[in-house]
């Protein structure tokens, strides 16, 4: 007999399901039905959770009850190991953060990753996104975008410099307590004129949605915002209407006429003209093919 054969053991599903960012009329059926079904529940907030579920007037696990465990930040390591024992040997679970998709800024991609690896079973239930939802409603280009999460709290400028030439749609999110300064180092970072759109409270009662340059938005801010924040800002100008490879590889050669090192000269043409370091280090040192990036 062939080590393996007949022998197979079903694993379990990992199920990520995406709770209401604030409207809770935004719950898909199928995520109160997975709710009212389930055996087990990784919860970012086990108190949330349950207060959802009385909202929603749903009984997690149904009349049989589930298994309710917490898994955050802090535990996410070692309720990640828990969690694909269980996966592992047959049983499913169900993970749900405070609002959004699990992952996204949120506990999950770790227990996703892992069961990936294992072969395992991965599923979501879709549910509302802040970033989406806040791309959208800012006005700004939805082509191409790219998500950013929080900025770090340590080195936030250098951070913002080396986004400087970032052409697409940026979205971040943003503490109530640090959104003045962020707005202020974006300001000096891309710019006092760059779009922008600050995104509170979306889906609920009291959403707003602030839209303006960044130096605008610097100074509505100093007020304060209050609740859950999201950043949209306009990415970079287009080099093709702003600069030729041309002119990007004359003006570094320029700066070094004058004394100043070729990286430094690169880094510097890249951050006022809004094309990439890369792009600029390229076409410098003849590296790929000509014609402006596009």
């Amino acid at each position: 007999m062939v080590e393996g054969v007949g022998d197979e053991r079903r694993v379990g599903t990992l199920t990520l399901a995406g709770l209401p960012i604030g409207n809770l009329e935004d719950a898909p059926p199928r995520l109160l039905h997975a709710l009212g079904s389930a055996a087990v529940v990784a919860a970012e907030d086990t108190r949330r959770l349950k207060a959802f579920v009385n909202r929603a007037g749903v009984r997690i696990g149904g009349e049989e009850g589930a298994r309710v465990v917490s898994y955050y930040d802090a535990n996410e390591a070692k309720r990640t190991s828990e969690l694909l024992t269980g996966l592992r040997e047959g049983g499913d679970v169900l993970v749900v953060t405070d609002a959004g998709m699990p992952g996204v800024s949120d506990p999950g991609y770790r227990l996703a990753s892992a069961c990936a690896e294992e072969g395992i079973p991965v599923t979501a239930i879709p549910g509302p996104s802040a970033v989406t939802t806040a791309l959208v409603v800012s006005g700004l280009p939805t082509d191409r975008f790219c998500f950013e999460g929080f900025p770090p709290r340590k080195g936030l400028a250098r951070y913002l410099g080396e986004m400087a030439g970032e052409r697409r749609t940026m979205v971040f999110f943003e503490s109530t307590h640090r959104i003045a300064a962020t707005l202020r180092a974006m300001a000096e970072a891309f710019g006092t004129d760059r779009r922008a759109a600050v995104c509170r409270e979306l889906t609920k009662t009291h959403e707003q949605v602030r839209r303006g340059t960044l130096a605008e938005l610097v100074a509505w801010a100093e007020d304060g915002v209050r609740g859950e924040i999201s950043v949209v800002v306009e990415g970079a100008g287009s080099p093709a209407a702003e600069a030729t490879d041309e002119d990007l590889t004359g003006a570094v050669a320029a700066l070094e006429e004058e004394g100043v090192r070729r990286k430094d000269a690169i880094a510097r043409v890249a951050k006022e003209t809004g094309v990439r370091k890369r792009y600029v280090y390229d076409l410098v040192h003849g590296i790929g093919g000509s014609g402006t990036e596009a």
